[in-house]
């Protein structure tokens, strides 16, 4: 294959594609779509939400069958395609119930054979399994090449202590992916069970993203054995942030895509003075601006993740695919409360709730690896 062949990706979904399409959006729209905005003000996950998520079957599907899974392997596109799905139904839902699947992910694609042995078969077995990530520090100007989450070596494995912030499913989480600075050998990863002496949760109020259960912990020489450590190797996390990034713009684009379609019917049927406000050139405009923004923002996420798939270099790809969805996505949630005017405000529509949680995609960082 010549070199230009390999730059172009093809957006024709696959049969099996096009059918977790269909499966994804009837399960966002029933499940999700539905209950989101009761959630949301309850600030709580819909009894029994994450049990239906499990049904769907979707952390198994790239682990191997002879580990009891699908046997799909890593696949970015459907990854991507299937957490921009439920994202339309709600964000913060759909974060929750993709984070397992971000584990598994991150497991399948740098941890040793042994831990894939040990861990995968455990969301095999048809119920949700809480698994998260823990990557993001509360610091203003957060690197995640700059962590101050240390992990020192001793007898008995490692010893953590530092914080970490925004983590999903933070409170439940039975299994956590914790990136911290190893000392002496950059950032590494580490897979922690349960609650071990020296880490303590505690649940963080934030804007938006009210249903996730979004925790801070803290990590007081918090001790570890030595087969904690994730894989065999140095851990790369460009490639873990890359994935997770391309995740990331899918929440982005699956919920900017539930505005446009909630504002373009709305301008359609709002009247002023005689006629659809959409008739009004600065109306329609604003709504063709967030059309043309997100279809951007969606080839850009597609290309990073077909890329990804193919084993090309994605890194630039991811970067400004979260980039521009890091901006656009809270323009998008910005114009969408405008149009709709007073009623923008209000939380009779879920536009605001929208915008609430599209703030938080210039501040997610690894969190929902494809």
């Amino acid at each position: 294959m010549s070199n230009a062949a390999q730059q172009l990706f093809d957006l024709t979904p696959t049969d099996e594609q096009r059918m977790n399409r269909d499966t994804m959006q009837r399960f966002a729209a029933a499940e999700m779509r539905a209950q989101a905005k009761v959630a949301d003000a309850s600030h709580s996950t819909p009894d029994g939400f994450y049990d239906k998520s499990a049904e769907l079957g979707l952390a198994l599907l790239p682990i191997p069958e002879a580990l009891g899974g699908a046997g799909v392997g890593h696949a970015p596109i459907a990854n991507t395609l299937i957490i921009e799905d439920l994202a339309h139904g709600d964000m913060g839902l759909a974060l929750g119930a993709i984070s397992p699947l971000a584990f598994v992910n991150t497991v399948l694609d740098q941890g040793s054979d042994a831990q894939r042995e040990h861990y995968l078969p455990r969301f095999c077995s048809g119920e949700f399994v809480p698994a998260t990530t823990a990557l993001i520090e509360a610091k203003a100007t957060f690197d995640p090449s700059q962590l101050a989450t240390t992990a020192t070596r001793n007898a008995q494995g490692f010893s953590i202590t530092g914080s970490k912030s925004m983590v999903p499913l933070g409170l439940d989480a039975e299994l956590l992916l914790l990136i911290a600075e190893l000392e002496g050998a950059g950032p590494a990863a580490f897979i922690v069970e349960g609650t071990p002496a020296g880490m303590t949760r505690s649940e963080e109020a934030n804007m938006g993203l009210c249903t996730l259960q979004v925790a801070s912990l803290q990590f007081d020489q918090m001790q570890l054995p030595a087969s904690a450590l994730l894989g065999d190797e140095e851990f790369d996390l460009q490639r873990f942030l890359d994935l997770s990034r391309i995740g990331i713009c899918a929440l982005a684009v699956g919920t900017c895509q539930a505005i446009l379609e909630y504002v373009t019917e709305y301008v359609n049927e709002r009247e002023a003075f005689g006629e659809p406000i959409s008739h009004r050139q600065s109306v329609a405009f604003m709504v063709a601006d967030i059309a043309i923004e997100l279809e951007a923002m969606r080839l850009m996420t597609w290309r990073a993740a077909s890329r990804a798939e193919q084993g090309l270099e994605f890194h630039q790809q991811a970067y400004l695919a979260k980039t521009f969805c890091g901006e656009h996505a809270m323009k998008i949630g910005t114009d969408g409360v405008q149009l709709l005017g007073g009623h923008g405000f209000c939380r009779e529509h879920p536009v605001e709730m929208w915008y609430r949680h599209l703030r938080a995609i210039a501040i997610l960082d690894g969190v929902a690896s494809v």
